[in-house]
């Protein structure tokens, strides 16, 4: 009897918790339906244009570590931008340890013989990665706005004279965004998962914050601060792993605001590997997650408007929907075997499940005439944001406990990938996302005798995880099999 009562107690433990998560994945995602909502009213709003009388001075700051093969690049375009030579400063900011530092230092010498007034800034050590890079080149420089670019983009040349305007006439513009393009958008299935992503982030989710008067997050590359609002808001910190969300969150609970400007375009390079992307989106799920921890109390103590203060917050959650999602496949097949998920209404959860791939439409009609076209890789963005939930939910765990992680940059390729110095090879997560697979499909296999409707769903999960274990695994042997050929001596035949 007693052992009954402790089974039925934990069942309906799991019940609750279950039911828990549910109600938590339905509430952020209501908060993805507000924003498609709020972008339909206001996309149409125009931004105000202007142009400069005179031409303050600006520096544009590029963050570099390791980066050799899109330094040179990046460099030439920003020397290229559309501004009085006079009143335009570079500052390359290298921390590299291979052989980019010789690369830049190439390049630096030949535009400054053409007149550019460039500088290449090189650390003692590291401290503070990319926040501790752009918190020393502050230091050197005496202009009022700062323009930043990561190593992977490639500015068009009039992006100033686009950008600039804004900051001059509104003393309280504090920071201005523009809109992430993409130069490999069709390199294969992942680079076009990954555009749906970022399009409708930028495109949907960001017009409709901005125009709504939300917090919105600056983006690490492609704007330009007011030198005042970086220093009013404390500067850069390193403190988390997403320098640019912090900063640009204590910016705004500062009072200053924030422009993105949906027209103007940046492209960038989007990871062609999987292993890579699922480092790069590792580290933004730990780093939404610390600013999480770290600002939600003052945002709830600030003076900010209610609508401002729970869109801010829905955003910093951004990355809790995976272990939400992984916690509800583990809790499935034991829920099943007690056929205790019969009565638990879970309808409003699948309605509001429909506001994100609303989203990805919505952002690929208002760029693309093709739009149809753009979406055939939805199901690879399902599959593989619905796999990567593992090592997001791991790096969200991380975030909670104060794991320190050294900050780990999205490698760039430019070239095959596989042939590549920066391409890394799959991890422990490769293999537990194989023992997910089985679990999955366990589940399903139950959901097929007991509650069928449940067997889609479990077998989603299973072709996700398969999908990213399997991949990474096969870049692996990619990159081994390349190696192991590339050390052999060479043949050659005669005819």
């Amino acid at each position: 009897m007693a052992e009954g009562i402790r089974i039925s107690r934990m069942i309906d433990l799991l019940t609750i918790l279950y039911a828990t998560c549910a109600v938590l994945l339905a509430l952020y995602t209501s908060g993805q339906a507000i924003l498609l909502v709020r972008f339909w009213r206001t996309y149409r709003a125009q931004t105000p244009t202007s142009e400069l009388n005179e031409f303050p001075p600006v520096t544009v700051q590029l963050p570099l570590y390791n980066e050799q093969y899109v330094a040179k690049r990046l460099i030439n375009a920003v020397s290229q931008l559309d501004y009085p030579r006079e009143q335009l400063w570079i500052q390359v900011l290298d921390d590299s340890t291979d052989g980019t530092a010789q690369i830049v230092a190439r390049q630096v010498e030949t535009l400054r013989e053409q007149g550019c007034q460039i500088e290449h800034v090189r650390r003692v050590d590291r401290v503070g990665f990319k926040a501790g890079a752009l918190a020393y080149g502050l230091t050197l420089l005496h202009t009022d706005y700062v323009a930043i670019f990561d190593a992977d983009f490639v500015p068009p040349s009039d992006f100033l004279l686009q950008t600039i305007p804004h900051l001059v006439d509104n003393p309280q513009i504090g920071v201005v965004q523009t809109r992430w393009g993409h130069l490999n958008a069709d390199d294969n299935w992942l680079t076009r998962a990954q555009k749906l992503s970022i399009d409708t982030h930028f495109v949907v989710e960001q017009t409709a914050r901005n125009r709504s008067g939300w917090l919105i997050p600056f983006n690490g590359t492609g704007g330009v601060w007011r030198r005042a609002c970086i220093d009013d808001a404390q500067g850069w910190s390193a403190d988390t792993l997403t320098e640019d969300l912090d900063l640009s969150y204590r910016a705004q609970m500062r009072g200053w605001q924030s422009l993105f400007l949906p027209d103007i375009e940046v492209p960038g390079e989007i990871p062609p590997q999987l292993a890579a992307y699922k480092q790069q989106q590792s580290r933004w799920a730990m780093g939404n997650t610390q600013c999480l921890l770290k600002l939600a109390k003052p945002i709830l103590r600030t003076q900010l408007s209610l609508s401002q203060k729970i869109m801010a917050i829905q955003h910093l959650c951004q990355y809790l929907p995976h272990p939400l999602m992984l916690l509800l496949l583990l809790l499935t097949p034991p829920l099943l075997l007690a056929n205790a998920l019969v009565d638990l209404p879970l309808a409003p959860l699948g309605i509001l499940g429909l506001a994100p791939p609303l989203m990805y439409v919505v952002g690929q009609m208002r760029l693309h005439d093709n739009w149809l076209s753009q979406l055939k890789a939805f199901p690879a963005l399902l599959f593989i944001g619905t796999g990567i939930s593992l090592s997001n939910t791991l790096a969200v765990i991380g975030a909670f406990t104060g794991a320190k992680v050294e900050f780990r940059r999205t490698p760039k390729f430019v070239q095959d990938w596989s042939r590549n110095q920066y391409a890394l090879q799959a991890d422990l997560t490769s293999l537990l996302e194989i023992g997910l697979v089985l679990y999955a499909l366990w589940g399903a296999w139950l959901a097929w005798h007991t509650q069928r409707e449940l067997v889609i769903y479990l077998l989603i999960y299973a072709v996700s995880f398969a999908t990213v274990s399997l991949w990474t695994l096969l870049e692996a042997w990619k990159i081994r099999r390349i190696a192991t050929q590339s050390n052999q001596p060479h043949m050659s035949s005669s005819g």
